[in-house]
């Protein structure tokens, strides 16, 4: 951890004057939401995605139709889901939310199809987790707005056909390569989000430190910002925590001396890598230049290798500490550097 003038001790609670510390003028499990962009004018970074969705916006609204199907793609925590909210808020309608993993069978969708009325926007997170019976079920409703739905089994089997008002899917997934092409075919806005840069970061935490009711100097707002994997949910979390100390410290504003003691805690280097992170590495650098599969990276690190490809992998990629090649993961003589390897000694 780095040094610091500050040391957290339990009894400093009995020395704090009564009032000094200030609670957040929302309770923590509303922040959440409340740290959200509401419209797409609070929504910072994307600058060309927010284009692409006020043009659609403003021709669907001048003919009087409803919005196009939208797919937005990305890593976790680039704000999907923020933007699924507020495409139902700028067309005045209705948000029915439900995720991939929860739609088991196609009778698990007549039910949400069935409420939605004109211009309503159903949000699927994590689509590309829909099973294919489900998928195909999607296909009639997307594009004619109808399902069939089967009564009875056997030889007294009916199918019903039920016609469905026009409405707005709009899907999010962290992996399009697993969306099948006749399904991605079928949204009309094809979005990408990508890794947001520092300077976009630091605008997003003055925001939410405002949200808060918390003072933070530039220089923490920088410096936490250039460690949250370009990612907006990443910087909050970290915002929180060096509000916590700022609080516990009895201190008027998070500055840089907290917001690097915080970041030390959580354990994140100056490349905004976390344990786990640096296990990976670990377990690519024990043999350099050798490919390995991401299920031994997982038995080895004990994590799942889905979280290591979703929410690990990608960031290490974009630093440029592993490659993916046709055998299986590398490091990088950039990641050998990062965990104290030196390859060629290795080698040798």
């Amino acid at each position: 951890m780095s040094s610091t003038e500050n040391v957290f001790n339990p009894d400093a609670f009995e020395d704090v004057p009564e009032g000094a510390l200030q609670e957040s003028p929302l309770p923590e499990r509303e922040l959440e939401v409340a740290l959200r962009p509401q419209d797409l004018s609070e929504f910072v970074g994307q600058e060309q995605v927010l284009d692409n969705l006020r043009i659609a916006l403003k021709a669907a609204k001048g003919r009087g139709d409803t919005l196009d199907h939208v797919l937005f793609s990305g890593p976790p925590g680039l704000g999907k889901t923020s933007l699924a909210r507020i495409l139902a808020r700028e067309l005045g309608t209705n948000l029915h939310t439900v995720t991939g993993p929860g739609l088991e069978r196609p009778r698990d969708l007549v039910g949400v199809l069935t409420q939605l009325k004109r211009g309503d926007v159903f949000f699927i997170d994590e689509i590309h987790r829909i099973p294919a019976n489900v998928e195909e079920y999607l296909y009639t409703a997307m594009e004619d707005f109808r399902v069939e739905v089967t009564l009875d089994q056997g030889p007294h089997a009916r199918v019903l056909p039920l016609q469905l008002e026009c409405f707005t899917m709009v899907g999010a997934t962290t992996r399009e390569g697993l969306l099948t092409a006749p399904f991605r075919g079928r949204f009309g806005l094809f979005e990408r989000l990508t890794p947001y840069p520092t300077e976009e970061l630091v605008r997003i935490l003055q925001r939410s430190a405002d949200l808060m009711g918390i003072r933070i100097n530039a220089a923490a707002a920088e410096l936490l910002g250039s460690r949250s994997r370009g990612t907006p949910r990443i910087a909050n979390r970290f915002l929180r925590r060096a509000r916590d100390l700022a609080q516990v410290y009895n201190e008027p504003q998070v500055n840089a001396k907290l917001a690097l003691e915080a970041l030390d805690r959580m354990g994140i280097d100056e490349h905004g890598l976390e344990d786990m992170d640096r296990r990976i590495l670990r377990c690519l650098g024990i043999h350099p230049g050798t490919a390995v599969g991401v299920r031994t990276i997982a038995a080895s690190v004990g994590e799942t290798e889905r979280t290591i490809e979703e929410v690990f992998e990608p960031h290490l990629l974009r630093c440029g500490f592993l490659q993916r090649t046709s055998r299986g993961r590398v490091i990088t003589a950039k990641g050998c550097e990062i965990i104290g390897i030196n390859p060629e000694q290795d080698a040798n």
